[in-house]
């Protein structure tokens, strides 16, 4: 089995929807954020505040190339990571992407208090940068799903394009 890979915007679902996924298909499942901070030992709002986004983006890149070499598992990559080419070549080898696209409204109630989320911190500049990498996320998606649904249903919606 390839890989299946979730982007899309923080909030939209790719974490919970990657672990019910998992759980349905019998796999594993990986957090490209959560590998890269068990990797470096620190959290990724450390890695930006200490070395800076180019630095961040990079470990991304070597993160995706790490998780391409997986087989057969679920991955949620971080809101960012699918919007850089590179990122989107590397793990296009032997995965198969799917954009969850859940609406802007959605996605600020899944939020709600914004305070862990450094980027959502101002609605409007969250909105441009939802906007941004919309096209991005499109780009880099294999299957594109209705993020705007509960985690089970979605989950179910995606396993049934890979059984």
């Amino acid at each position: 089995m390839n890989n299946i890979v979730l982007c899309g915007f923080m909030g939209s679902g790719k974490t919970v929807v990657g672990k019910e996924l998992a759980k349905i298909l019998g796999v594993k499942f990986v957090d490209t954020d959560e590998l890269i901070e068990k990797e470096q030992g620190v959290a990724i709002k450390a890695i930006f505040a200490t070395h800076g986004e180019d630095y961040f983006r990079d470990l991304e890149y070597e993160m995706c190339k790490k998780v391409a070499e997986m087989n057969g598992v679920v991955v949620s990559t971080g809101g960012g990571a699918m919007t850089f080419k590179r990122n989107v070549d590397a793990i296009k080898e032997g995965s198969k992407v799917v954009f969850l696209d859940a609406s802007f409204d959605v996605i600020c109630d899944r939020i709600g208090d914004s305070s862990t989320r450094p980027l959502f911190q101002d609605k409007e500049k969250a909105k441009k940068l939802y906007d941004e990498r919309k096209d991005k996320y499109l780009s880099a998606a294999d299957y594109v799903i209705n993020g705007d649904m509960g985690a089970r249903k979605t989950a179910m919606q995606i396993a049934e394009i890979f059984r």
